[in-house]
């Protein structure tokens, strides 16, 4: 008569560990899409492209392969970055054409880093996404394809000056082949300055 296997409590794998890893990677898979979209309502307006581009980036992105959920926010951001500079070129081909040449610097604000206008990128991310939301959506609305572009790649998803140039040298299509990081930095510092200035306009306001 054959024995019958009776497993030992020891060999008997509970299923309590990979329910609580499964809802802590919901939980992160969660909180990563609603920056991305964010950052992608940022880039290319709310809607369809913002959602559509979020599902590419999550994709894209293997989040139970990265170590923490800092790498899985790097590496999706990036994806979806790449992504809306995609649809930026199809909806408005010469957006993102670099400038011809920069002109002398007339910036109120020498450095490039958000440290400028004394706000954090938290904390922007917090104004665009809380009570100032529509404010700060309709001061990028109202900025150039290429000044907000640059704009959220920097202060937003938090790319190099570099990294931005290059990005934009590849996604941006053939008028976009001129951008360096110098070029890059200027830019920026032109949207430090409307920032600073809406910033004062704001708190002057209340």
């Amino acid at each position: 008569m054959a024995s019958e296997y009776s497993p030992s409590n020891d060999s008997v794998i509970s299923p309590e560990p990979i329910l609580a890893d499964a809802f802590v990677m919901d939980g992160v898979v969660d909180r990563l899409a609603a920056g991305l979209y964010n950052l992608a309502s940022m880039l290319v307006g709310e809607g369809d492209d913002s959602v559509r581009l979020v599902e590419t980036a999550i994709a894209n992105t293997d989040v139970s392969a990265c170590e923490d959920p800092d790498q899985a926010r790097i590496s999706g951001r990036r994806s979806l970055c790449e992504g809306a500079l995609d649809t930026l070129r199809l909806h408005n081909a010469g957006g993102l054409a670099a400038p011809e040449g920069l002109k002398a610097s007339g910036n109120c604000i020498d450095e490039d880093d958000l440290d400028a206008v004394e706000i954090a990128r938290e904390d922007l991310e917090r104004m665009s996404s809380g009570p100032d939301r529509e404010r700060v959506r309709d001061w990028l609305a109202g900025l150039p394809t290429a000044l907000r572009t640059i704009f959220v790649l920097r202060a937003v998803a938090g790319l190099s000056a570099a990294e931005t140039a290059a990005m934009l040298e590849k996604r941006g299509g053939p008028e976009a082949a001129g951008w360096n990081a110098e070029a890059v930095r200027s830019v920026f510092r032109e949207g430090l300055c409307l920032l600073a200035s809406q910033l004062l306009h704001a708190t002057s306001a209340r």
